[in-house]
């Protein structure tokens, strides 16, 4: 079997831009993956037009040594947007793989440890009654691991402005009436996006009741571990840290330093199931669980539930498609993953089942995605009051 072409997706679902990456081969087999870097499609599509050019004529089965060239076949190692490529390859290629040999890639990667896939739910709302009314409605459909995100006590004169000292009072309020309302049996959580400096987030956990978080989410910067390091000392909630690593090397302090209690890896971003099953034994031997990053589509869904599914580290699936939100619809009401998609996995209640279908068990409509053409989609750039740049 040979790599034939290799195909770039670049697709409007719902809210943004998804980057699907089909591999093709010349037994008629393909495999489907998915670039991570939401808002830099382009930059991909870049680094995926310069591996193909080495990469058509070459046995996908041979997935390991591919990953390597890829890597180290150049001067300029590593980084976001080379990662991203290669991790939809990577993805692409265990689908072939395990359409070949006619499994599930679990089964490439050792085996099932778990028959359901547990997750965890987003509650919307940009005030604090508005986001206890949706933890309280994700409740009532049975979700037990609520994420929650950063408040404002009152709608700011721009929709991009975001203060952090503004944000932190008001938020731990909440978050304190939700753990008063529903008790100690939910599990809860905020991710703050890395929008607080380490004085800030330390302010914002010591305004908290033991007991309230059950994790913090990315809330400073990740390049300094030694930040994490000192807000370690400041603080006993646990830390949710890794959805922007692109590689094992950017997880090593924080795993062999602790600085994460849950690893947020991306298998979209981290370098495919290559690096991430490396990450998740080397996370094990630390007791640290993994609680994937998954915002994107179903590709990067069906992968990560196969990624689930083979280690026995393993806490929560992030999933964005439940009571409380559904990043797949437009403003024109159309669920457009269920159109490009028509063979995804889907939620049974607040877990996916594990599947049984050859590969990652997902297809994509190309015909369909040939119209769907791609938009420029920025991420908000957030302001402060005085004007000056803070993280969104």
């Amino acid at each position: 079997m040979q790599i034939t072409d290799i195909k770039p997706y670049p697709v409007w679902v719902g809210n943004r831009n998804q980057l699907v990456v089909k591999v093709e081969t010349d037994e008629g087999i393909y495999g489907l993956g998915e670039s991570g870097l939401s808002g830099r499609e382009l930059a991909v599509i870049g680094a995926l037009n310069h591996f193909r050019e080495f990469l058509i004529g070459q046995d996908p089965m041979a997935r390991g040594r591919i990953w390597q060239e890829l890597y180290r076949g150049q001067y300029f190692e590593g980084g976001r947007v080379l990662l991203a490529a290669q991790s939809a390859l990577d993805l692409a290629l265990y689908d072939i793989a395990g359409k070949a040999l006619g499994v599930p890639v679990y089964q490439l990667l050792g085996g099932k440890h778990r028959e359901s896939i547990p997750c965890f739910a987003t509650a919307s709302g940009g005030t604090g009654e508005q986001m206890l009314d949706s933890v309280r409605n994700l409740w009532k459909h049975g979700w037990k691991v609520i994420r929650t995100m950063p408040l404002l006590p009152q709608p700011p004169h721009s929709p991009d402005i975001f203060e952090p000292r503004e944000s932190i009072a008001y938020t731990a309020h909440w978050l304190t009436r939700v753990r008063e309302e529903l008790g100690s049996e939910l599990t809860l959580g905020i991710d703050y996006h890395h929008r607080l400096s380490l004085a800030e987030t330390a302010s914002f956990c010591q305004r908290l009741p033991a007991g309230t978080l059950d994790f913090i989410e990315e809330p400073i910067r990740d390049e300094t571990p030694e930040a994490y390091a000192a807000l370690r000392k400041q603080t006993p909630i646990p830390f949710a840290v890794g959805e922007e690593f692109a590689s094992k090397w950017q997880f090593l302090p924080f795993i062999e330093r602790h600085l994460t209690d849950f690893a947020r890896i991306d298998i979209c971003n981290v370098g495919g199931f290559t690096e991430a099953m490396k990450v998740a034994g080397w996370a094990e031997a630390h007791y640290i669980d993994l609680m994937p990053h998954n915002p994107l589509g179903p590709v990067c869904t069906a992968a990560t539930i196969q990624l689930a599914a083979a280690t026995p580290n393993f806490a929560w699936l992030e999933v964005r498609v439940t009571q409380s939100e559904n990043l797949y619809y437009g403003n024109n009401g159309i669920n457009d993953a269920d159109l490009l998609f028509p063979v995804q996995p889907r939620l049974d209640g607040t877990s996916f089942p594990v599947p049984t279908a050859p590969g990652l068990g997902v297809e994509f409509d190309e015909a369909l995605a040939q119209q769907h053409s791609w938009k420029f989609w920025e991420a908000p750039h957030f302001r402060r009051n005085d004007g000056s740049v803070t993280n969104w």
